[in-house]
């Protein structure tokens, strides 16, 4: 075994005898490219047309797709090859590269969708923010990896929330809102290092409140939290008189408001929030019950947080309200943003046990299913392999996602953890959602199925994120790295 250690990069590297591709994680690329190849069949099925001519025409959707699985698998032949110092390296570069190209897709870039978020080279659209997702996830990584860094130290988590907060705010301006949340399943990764519950579960609260907030009354919202916290008080704490006074009080605060909010509209709401957060406040400090300030400030929260949903609710655009009030329930439009989530149902349904058989799909085959090899590429497997064919897809993007934790949690150094969890995240995001919304569990958001969905950008972005990883565990056999 031979050690030496970089005084340029502060590493300390030992290294073992051995080839690269006999220390790559083979279940990993082999998940990779069943999903792949799926993708492919399943495209093919999609745009089948019984009456086409030349099968092998350049003009379909599925031998462009063969050639982007061509041209990603040579990217990642190069990644593998790649020393995993330099991905290290050009981690600031590549961040700073993916944000101006997002600035300038928002000012040269074309339309599609209602998205300005596309470059257009004659019959090529590159999308950049795919390749974002990647920048973002090793600037993420790179940051994390810092020695002094500290999850919980409101400085470095700035720092990182930043890195998150740049690109996404552009990706919103393009209005490409969906392509945008993506960036906030790094909030998985921030768990996993560490961060403490009283920044994350307001997050986690806040977008339960805004869901709400569409389908019941802010006085139904606030009757059930106040039961909620109360429970939680009375499980924390056995002062059942101290309790009781804190009940009688918040039951005061929520009379208030019911009554005065109709009247006054939100100033009045917010003078009854200003009294009901000193009033709770001094009960509990009085009672020195300190585990009542976490539900009172909770609830004192939602009652300032719901009636502003109203103000972000009117700052989308109408097609994405109507699909948030069509996926809660409030608006059903059969014919019209309902369409194709139905037309889904209808295929993933029609497929039964173990389906209709391959080309024999009538939903994708005939038409009846809009984007069917894009966002809604998971229903030709679903028509035509059924219940089996629909799990075994399922299976393997869950394994997939397993793998990349481990590889995570088998790597050492804080850069390739940090690293391989986001792309696990971010995998994850892009399943549960485009998977979600195909079986009307999610809002349609135009978000397409990793390595499946028909689209080249999609399918090299892909593959790039999830070769590094793969290069980076890969580096575990042959080479211990760690900050120097």
């Amino acid at each position: 075994m031979l050690s030496q250690f970089n005084t340029s990069t502060g590493y300390q590297v030992s290294q073992k005898q051995g080839s690269l591709f006999g220390r790559i994680d083979m279940v990993a690329v082999g998940l990779y490219l069943a999903l792949v190849v799926i993708g492919i069949v399943s495209i093919i099925s999609a745009s089948y047309d019984p009456e086409m001519e030349n099968i092998f025409s350049l003009s379909h959707n599925y031998m462009k797709q063969i050639i982007w699985a061509g041209i990603a698998l040579v990217f990642a032949v190069v990644i593998l090859l790649i020393d995993r110092r330099y991905i290290h390296m050009f981690s600031y570069p590549l961040y700073v590269i993916g944000i101006l190209s997002l600035i300038a897709v928002l000012i040269f870039g074309v339309k599609v969708n209602g998205a300005k978020a596309w470059f257009e080279f004659g019959s090529v659209r590159m999308q950049p923010v795919e390749f974002v997702k990647i920048a973002t996830a090793l600037m993420v990584a790179r940051v994390m990896s810092d020695f002094s860094f500290n999850i919980n130290r409101v400085r470095d988590l700035f720092k990182v929330a930043m890195v998150i907060l740049i690109p996404l705010i552009i990706i919103v301006l393009q209005n490409d809102t969906g392509s945008g949340l993506v960036l906030c399943s790094f909030l998985f990764v921030f768990i996993r290092e560490g961060l403490t519950k009283y920044i994350y579960f307001p997050l986690i609260f806040s977008v339960l409140l805004f869901i709400a907030s569409f389908i019941f009354t802010p006085e139904a919202i606030f009757i059930t939290l106040l039961i909620l916290f109360t429970i939680y008080s009375l499980l924390k704490s056995g002062d059942v008189v101290g309790h009781v006074r804190f009940l009688a009080v918040v039951s005061l605060v929520t009379l208030l408001l019911v009554i005065f909010t109709p009247l006054s509209g939100y100033a009045a709401l917010m003078i009854v929030c200003g009294i009901a957060a000193v009033v709770l406040g001094a009960v509990a400090i009085k009672l020195r019950a300190m585990v009542l300030l976490w539900p009172i400030i909770m609830f004192v929260y939602a009652m300032l947080f719901v009636p502003t949903c109203d103000v972000l609710f009117s700052k989308l655009q109408p097609h994405q309200q109507d699909r948030i009030l069509t996926f809660v329930g409030v608006k059903s439009d059969p014919q019209g943003i309902d369409y194709n989530v139905n037309q889904s149902l209808i295929a993933i349904g029609s497929g039964g046990a173990f389906g209709k058989g391959y080309l024999k799909g009538t939903q994708t085959t005939y038409g009846y299913l809009p984007e069917k090899h894009t966002d809604f590429i998971f229903c030709t497997p679903g028509e035509e392999g059924g219940f089996l064919g629909a799990s075994v897809v399922v299976i393997l993007y869950i394994a997939l996602i397993l793998r990349l934790m481990r590889m995570g949690e088998r790597i050492k150094e804080p850069f390739g953890r940090v690293y391989c969890y986001s792309v696990a995240a971010i995998l994850l995001f892009h399943v549960w959602v485009n998977i979600g919304m195909t079986i009307g569990l999610m809002p349609v958001m135009g978000i397409p199925l990793p390595l499946m969905s028909y689209g080249g950008s999609s399918l090299l972005a892909s593959t790039i994120l999830i070769m590094i990883a793969i290069r980076l565990d890969a580096s575990t056999e042959d080479e211990s790295v760690y900050m120097g």
